[in-house]
């Protein structure tokens, strides 16, 4: 081996060691953290001192923590199921139907997905009073479903417009109806680029606060994220730190897991868009 391939192979190694530790650093000093009290958690620790579980069980043993987690995971759940089942029927008449203004529409449903949030929350607000769904799980499905569906349509549309033609025209010739072309023809095929959209999907809903501290106004109605945000300490000037750290930690883990389960169908489904698109 040559002194410059060396190089450019240590090189190489140190680079993917920085963007490894840069990724998992905040994380991994989030755990630390969660396993602190009193006054550890002011001192910078790199390796946890103990494995002190007083935050977790001040967490778990809040009055709603653990119903917020049940409300983060249906109507996350509910949102990814909505949103592919939309975006499917939708990405098939952008992929497969021509028709007049097909670019055009396309290009518009991508420029709304770079809409702040900010900019249609009073808009939402009024929808969402108007329809009575206000603190209620449906007023973030509605909102979410209609936040995600711009991203599910666009990743779905790529990757079915570069299905063989071919699968098609066969369903067709044995009388096939579109529905049936969609749900037993192409999702098959679709299983990577559904799971990826899914998934992201999962994360956005998850993970949203501002529709979600909008729109409910009871504790037993909040998500995870504005639970989080709305612990309180002993005293009004106190932040709970040790149970934010712990909290984080909990409803971090179940997207770590779902990443880990599904990660050869999500590098499968954005190589193919990539490649595709």
């Amino acid at each position: 081996m040559t002194q410059n391939k060396l190089l450019a192979q240590i090189g190489l190694y140190a680079m993917v060691v920085i963007i490894v530790v840069f990724s998992v650093f905040p994380f991994y000093y989030a755990i630390v953290t969660s396993f602190a009290t009193g006054t550890q958690l002011f001192q910078v620790n790199y390796w946890p001192q103990n494995f002190n579980w007083a935050n977790y069980e001040t967490v778990l043993g809040g009055r709603n923590f653990v119903r917020s987690v049940l409300n983060s995971l249906f109507i996350a759940s509910v949102t990814v199921a909505f949103a592919l089942f939309l975006a499917v029927t939708a990405s098939y008449a952008l992929a497969r139907v021509r028709f007049r203004g097909r670019a055009t529409l396309l290009l518009m449903i991508l420029a709304v997905s770079m809409f702040p949030q900010i900019a249609v929350l009073a808009g939402l607000f009024e929808l969402i009073k108007f329809l009575g769904i206000f603190n209620t799980p449906w007023a973030m499905i509605l909102s979410y479903t209609i936040f995600t569906l711009p991203f599910t349509v666009w990743i779905l549309t790529t990757f079915m417009r570069d299905l063989p033609v071919e699968i098609e025209e066969a369903a067709i010739v044995d009388g096939a109806t579109p529905w049936v072309i969609i749900t037993q023809v192409f999702m098959p095929l679709l299983w990577p680029a559904l799971v990826t959209t899914g998934l992201l999907a999962f994360i956005g809903a998850w993970n949203e606060f501002l529709f979600a501290l909008t729109f409910t106004s009871s504790e037993t109605q909040r998500t995870v994220p504005v639970a989080i945000a709305l612990l309180s300490g002993a005293s009004q000037q106190e932040i709970p730190w040790g149970p934010i750290m712990a909290a984080s930690v909990i409803v971090t883990v179940p997207l770590v897991i779902l990443v880990l389960i599904f990660q050869r169908k999500i590098v499968a489904g954005l190589t193919a868009g990539g490649v595709k698109g």
